[in-house]
């Protein structure tokens, strides 16, 4: 049996870990809560460094998810990591991964985050992966999370597919004891060639490929009736009056309510597709079946497809559990008829501290300028992005009307002067402009759109802890290749001292009929102070 050491791990660092030692050639990512910590392990792993692994961040979600193909293709294996939204930019290449399958493994991890503490939707992954028609994964702790990644590439390797991981936000940000192995495997290489034409999606082999990926999914069903991740407990003897299906960390929270075991019949879901044979036993064996799943009512809705329309399914969408939100384990508890004492059952015992921009950040300067110019406009919509400078949005600013999805304050404030809104101003972050703000530049350009954007740069990453931004000091060159007139890219530093300039160049390019760019540019003070505190450690 081989040796193993005890390790404290996030989930992310779990499954950063177990990448490793599954052999990985290199991890392609976009920062996004709570995803991040994985790539940020590898970065900072001897033994990434020791076999010189690739862990730059990309510049989106879908050239993270191009590069792995790549990778594949070359027999090697690749982690692609990134939030659910994520999986959104991704989807293209994503679905279509499918479809080419995959020569080295794949494992592509989807970090939900159901509360949504920092993002705009309760998006549930797992959708994506049986619309790809690819196993997906669930870990219900820490320690599956990394015993699940070496078993993930196999299993990729095996069937010729991605395997989609799904985590959510408590799996990735909590800690817990993970026996990992002493020595990793060394880099793996299938050794295979890859066939072409199962590369290249011209409907011909598109359709050839279909049907391969059609005929797998009766051994991944297989395969997830029989995995070492889903366990079943069934009734000796009479039926039971409840049965409990867990999903990922679902079932962690039923285990927290049970320590000496549930009572009630069980099955624990941690690979998909769904096992639908010991779910029709479990079914079969109980009088009603309660399901407890992280985000939508995925299982729920399936079951109910699946078994007699008069069988009692209860959870999310039938209202016994919440429909919203994280679950936790009072809840679990709460619905199961457990007794439950709520300590904090009012927001009345908690003290708000609504989110706000960091004293010193230059984002507040821009807002402050941009406010004293538009004042002027009554009839002024600024269309706002994702990052920290969306709290832009709340008090005192109150300066945005929109933020919606990455990329999109440029697009859409070239589709309501395209409408007859003037002005039509666009905020964007550094990180996100490269991210997808870029096409909706080009688009401007070419309509000659009267639109001012706001490329509001603070060298980094940010709002996910700043990391390196893919545009750092191309952006001016990159609004000029773009087709922006050299004359209306301009770059100011948002200091209160400068705010006469600032307000000044903002007023001349919003009476400019045309597009124009404006780059305030000054570092993030988060980065910034960390640096220095480098730097004074470095002297001692």
């Amino acid at each position: 049996m081989e040796n193993k050491t005890i390790h404290l791990l996030l989930g992310d660092q779990a499954i950063a870990l177990g990448a490793l030692h599954a052999g990985i050639s290199g991890v392609y990512a976009y920062p996004g809560t709570p995803s991040t910590e994985i790539t940020e392990f590898i970065q900072a792993s001897p033994l990434a460094r020791e076999r010189g692994l690739h862990s730059s961040w990309c510049t989106n979600e879908k050239t993270a998810m191009e590069a792995a193909l790549g990778v594949s293709y070359v027999g090697k294996r690749a982690l692609v990591c990134m939030k659910h939204v994520g999986m959104n930019v991704c989807a293209d290449a994503f679905v279509n991964a499918g479809m080419t399958g995959v020569n080295g493994g794949i494992v592509v991890v989807a970090a939900d985050d159901p509360s949504m503490h920092s993002s705009q939707n309760e998006q549930d992954s797992r959708f994506y992966g049986k619309f790809a028609m690819v196993p997906i994964l669930e870990p219900s702790s820490q320690q599956e999370a990394y015993d699940m990644m070496d078993f993930a590439y196999d299993l990729s390797e095996t069937v010729g597919l991605p395997v989609l991981l799904r985590i959510t936000t408590r799996m990735a940000h909590s800690r817990a004891n993970v026996a990992v192995k002493e020595t990793a495997a060394p880099v793996a290489c299938t050794g295979k060639a890859s066939v072409p034409t199962d590369w290249v999606l011209l409907p011909g082999n598109a359709r050839r490929r279909y049907l391969k990926v059609i005929e797998a999914q009766t051994d991944l069903l297989e395969r997830a009736e029989h995995s070492p991740f889903n366990r079943f407990t069934f009734p000796t003897d009479g039926k039971a009056a409840k049965g409990i299906v867990a999903c990922g960390i679902g079932y962690n929270y039923v285990m927290e309510n049970y320590p000496d075991g549930c009572p009630f019949p069980l099955v624990k879901v941690a690979q998909y597709p769904l096992p639908t044979e010991a779910l029709t036993r479990l079914a079969n064996a109980c009088e009603e079946l309660w399901v407890v799943e992280e985000g939508q009512p995925f299982v729920e809705e399936q079951l109910k497809g699946i078994l007699p329309s008069t069988y009692t399914v209860k959870g999310r969408l039938s209202g016994d559990l919440p429909r919203t939100g994280e679950l936790t384990p009072d809840t679990v508890r709460k619905a199961l008829g457990l007794p439950c004492e709520e300590v904090f059952a009012t927001a009345q015992h908690v003290v708000p501290r609504p989110p706000a921009l960091c004293n010193g950040c230059g984002h507040r300067d821009v807002y402050d300028a941009l406010n004293r110019v538009i004042a002027g406009y009554p009839d002024a919509k600024v269309f706002g992005d994702i990052g920290c400078y969306t709290l832009g949005a709340l008090p005192p600013f109150r300066a945005l009307n929109s933020c919606v999805d990455m990329g999109a304050s440029i697009t859409m404030a070239k589709g309501a002067a395209d409408a007859g809104c003037f002005p039509s101003i666009a905020v964007i972050g550094d990180s996100t402009f490269t991210h997808s703000g870029m096409t909706g530049l080009l688009d401007a350009v070419n309509d000659r759109a009267n639109i001012t954007v706001i490329i509001s740069d603070n060298l980094t990453t940010a709002m996910t802890g700043g990391q390196d931004s893919a545009g750092t000091n191309k952006f001016e060159a990159i609004c000029l290749g773009l087709g922006v007139e050299p004359e209306h890219v301009r770059v100011v530093v948002p200091l209160p001292k400068n705010m006469e300039e600032i307000t000044r160049i903002l007023r001349e390019e919003i009476d400019y009929n045309g597009v124009s760019v404006i780059i305030p540019r000054r570092e993030c003070m988060q980065t910034l102070n960390r640096k220095l505190k480098q730097k004074r450690a470095a002297k001692k």
